[in-house]
């Protein structure tokens, strides 16, 4: 069988869209290389969602996709090992088989850089996260720490600042290598408390995150603090795309605001490509943009 659409990712801007897919009458088939949702499923709470005042990351991704399997959604869980994205019929090469389609849509998103120290998947979804912007409001008036030196960093850290009794800033290096603009509003911001150079040792607690160890020039200090937020990266999954589609140097496909790519019937949604912000609400917004150019694109509009 040739599919219209194969879309691969099953976070919220491949779910979505799918949504907007099927309702257009494609026959669509979606692959999910781990989990359905994406990066969310770990939130404990997601509450910048319009018309969802308060639910969990995972409870969102299960409804996700129980509304566009209400609409005939075909979605196998096996990892994109090879693509063929040229041509009037795409090929996927997955874990399970081989699949063909006219139109492809990439939406594998992004995956966290992690620190890889003790306590840091135990504590994943209960202190430990990734986004200050998403879980931020969990943490009002208690004390921080954001994890990283870079843009990300300072922005997470400055947002928080608003919100948290104390914000501290931990950075391995001597320097922050954010913009200058950033670091000096850092610095001018009486809630954030840098401490660089440092490094985290080991994230410890009972039932949630407690403490941070961290390693200084000066010895170990012990840091207590309610959650973390790790800001030291992320790493987009586009290498099967790479010797057709242009990368930013940092790995995110250069694609623009209507979701095409330079190949024609393949689109990228969502956070694997370079945008100014990555939250629910813009994938779902790429899925749409995807789902609708590749739409216009088989009825050759």
């Amino acid at each position: 069988m040739i599919y219209d659409v194969i879309i691969i990712g099953g976070g919220t801007a491949g779910l979505s869209a799918a949504l907007y897919t099927l309702r257009g009458g494609l026959s669509t088939l979606l692959l999910e290389a781990e989990v359905h949702g994406g990066q969310i499923v770990v939130s404990p709470e997601v509450e910048n969602y319009p018309a969802l005042p308060k639910i969990s990351g995972a409870a969102y991704a299960q409804q996700l996709l129980e509304q566009v399997e209400a609409v005939g959604l075909q979605i196998k869980y096996e990892a994109a090992k090879q693509i063929e994205p040229e041509g009037a019929v795409k090929t996927v090469t997955t874990t399970g088989g081989q699949y063909q389609a006219r139109t492809l849509i990439w939406a594998v998103g992004v995956s966290p850089r992690r620190l890889h120290c003790p306590g840091e998947e135990k504590f994943l979804g209960r202190g430990v996260s990734f986004c200050a912007t998403c879980d931020g409001a969990l943490y009002r008036g208690q004390e921080v720490a954001v994890i990283g030196g870079g843009n990300t960093a300072l922005e997470e850290a400055l947002f928080l600042a608003g919100i948290c009794s104390r914000v501290h800033l931990i950075h391995r290096r001597s320097e922050f290598r954010a913009e200058k603009a950033l670091t000096e509003r850092a610095a001018q911001e009486s809630r954030i408390v840098a401490h660089m150079p440092a490094e985290v040792a080991e994230i410890t607690g009972e039932k949630r995150l407690e403490e941070l160890l961290l390693t200084t020039p000066a010895g170990e200090e012990e840091l207590p603090v309610s959650a973390a937020f790790l800001a030291v990266g992320k790493i987009p999954a586009n290498e099967l795309l790479q010797p057709y589609v242009t990368l930013s140097e940092a790995g995110y496909l250069l694609v623009g605001e209507d979701c095409k790519t330079n190949i024609p019937g393949l689109f990228a949604a969502g956070d694997c490509r370079e945008k100014p912000l990555r939250q629910l609400v813009t994938a779902a917004a790429d899925g749409a943009v995807a789902a609708s150019a590749a739409i216009s694109y088989l009825r050759g509009a």
